[in-house]
């Protein structure tokens, strides 16, 4: 049997396991590779329509109404970081097969693991701040001993330990409000003698800007676990061999798919803590 006979091709009989079915099966090569990038980009279009809508409705909602502008904790900060240099491993993962050094390809494509899992962890910290801030809900029990989930409104952040100007700021039109320290009063942001207290009129609004971020940072989270996900089968694949020199089509949608990750934290961080 020659060298080229589609038994041997790392494409079909190698690279499936006894008794899998694999779609891509009898394509040529490059078809193959084609297809599987294809479908990657649909994936990554559907994600982008997801979050255009998320972020569209966080627009409308913000026009015309009381809103709390909330600045970013430093462990979201952190996790800019650790996201952003994540893809870099990814990318050195990639070169890496491609030179034909495969355990040089896992042990970066490990570091992404690792530092996927650092994003998260800060991520979820930044969030526990929001929260211990009033930007969150509260859990309140019944009489009955259930717990009820109660979203806090603008008046709990300002009854509690967030601080005016250092941890937010409340807008209307994108304006912010002018803020008496001393008896903790609101007033509008054209009422430069602040002769009017706006005060109630502002407390009966819920905080929906967090309920957006908490949104927003829980799917974005949701697609960062499958690609963490992604990130061990091909680890797996790596140390399997199913993963080579001569097959890194796997290794360049899953680089795609967390580079595009990044990006899109990057901009969702932006949208929600310097733009908005």
């Amino acid at each position: 049997m020659s060298a080229t006979s589609p038994m041997n091709s790392p494409d079909t009989a190698q690279d499936i396991p006894q008794g899998r079915v694999d779609v891509f099966e009898g394509l040529d090569p490059a078809v193959r590779e084609r297809t599987k990038k294809m479908l990657m980009y649909f994936i990554l279009f559907a994600v982008v329509m997801l979050f255009a809508g998320f972020t569209s409705a966080y627009i409308v909602s913000n026009v015309g109404q009381y809103w709390v502008h909330i600045e970013a904790p430093t462990a979201l900060w952190i996790s800019n970081a650790l996201i952003l240099t994540s893809s870099l491993p990814m990318w050195l993962s990639l070169r890496a097969m491609k030179a034909g050094k495969n355990m040089t390809s896992f042990i970066h494509l490990a570091l992404t693991f690792a530092l996927g899992i650092g994003f998260t962890v800060m991520q979820l910290n930044g969030w526990e701040t929001l929260q211990n801030k009033g930007m969150g809900w509260t859990v309140d029990e019944t009489a009955s001993g259930a717990k009820a989930y109660r979203w806090n409104s603008i008046q709990n952040l300002m009854e509690g330990s967030a601080q005016w100007g250092a941890d937010y700021t409340v807008t209307q039109d994108g304006v912010p409000l002018n803020y008496r320290q001393e008896t903790n009063q609101l007033f509008a942001s054209d009422d430069v003698l602040m002769a009017k207290d706006i005060t109630l009129d502002v407390e009966r609004v819920s905080n929906a800007s967090a309920g957006y971020l908490f949104i927003l940072i829980g799917i974005h989270l949701f697609h960062l676990a499958l690609g963490l996900a992604y990130v061990v089968v091909n680890g797996i694949r790596i140390l399997t061999g199913r993963i080579h020199p001569g097959d890194t089509v796997r290794l360049q949608t899953g680089g795609v798919y967390w580079h595009f990750l990044g990006l899109l934290w990057a901009y969702l961080f932006a949208f929600l803590f310097i733009v908005h």
